[in-house]
């Protein structure tokens, strides 16, 4: 049995996961360059038609919106990407299905649920792939 819908669902779900850890970079990215980008929004205050006082308060729900989570963003992403290949491999010739499946939905589900809905659209991906792999079960030849 092909299993053509489980592959594409979740080589998709994979490059969402990728978008998500290139988003972590680029925030941890900004956490270590808090100085280079104070600097550019002091620069270029007119541009954004700012007050001092506005700067403040933007600087201040600015680096405490970074200082949460930066590491994690990039470290639970490659994890679920790994994760997904291993039941990519396990489809590759129908071998494992039903092992791919739960590790599809564990890994989907959970993501979604320690991002508290970060990784939705990917964890749906990936939960949508784990049921087919479930649900599908190869057909029998009666022989008689």
């Amino acid at each position: 049995m092909k299993r053509t819908a489980e592959m594409t669902l979740g080589i998709i779900g994979a490059v969402f996961y990728v978008f998500s850890v290139a988003f972590g970079i680029l925030r941890l990215w900004m956490e270590n360059n808090k100085g280079y980008l104070e600097d550019y929004m002091m620069e270029n205050q007119s541009e954004f038609d700012l007050t001092s006082t506005d700067m403040t308060a933007l600087e201040e729900m600015f680096s405490m919106n970074l200082a949460q989570g930066g590491i994690l963003i990039v470290i639970l992403p490659i994890i679920a990407i790994i994760l997904g290949i291993v039941a990519m491999v396990l489809l590759k010739g129908n071998k494992r299905p039903v092992a791919a499946g739960i590790i599809l939905i564990v890994t989907g589900v959970g993501y979604a649920i320690i991002t508290l809905g970060g990784g939705i659209l990917s964890g749906i991906l990936y939960l949508i792939a784990g049921i087919l792999c479930l649900a599908r079960k190869p057909k029998t030849i009666i022989e008689g």
